[in-house]
């Protein structure tokens, strides 16, 4: 499982991610922080619980909460 996002710069939907740490929101959420791998600038994507311990999981992501 590849963790994907949105890149701002890029424009681009569903891109893969590189770097991927996963962040626990002030509220509960999940979200997938990372860099893009065309253009190096920062991406984010939020995610259910049980997608961020899959990709946490499976070694895609790592825990930084």
């Amino acid at each position: 499982m590849t963790v994907k996002g949105y890149c701002v710069k890029c424009k681009k939907k569903d891109h893969p991610m590189k770097d991927v740490q996963m962040h626990q929101t002030p509220k509960g959420g999940f979200m997938a922080k990372g860099k893009c791998t065309d253009c190096g600038c920062g991406m984010c994507a939020m995610m259910s619980k049980d997608n961020a311990e899959k990709a946490v999981k499976s070694g895609d992501a790592k825990k930084a909460y």
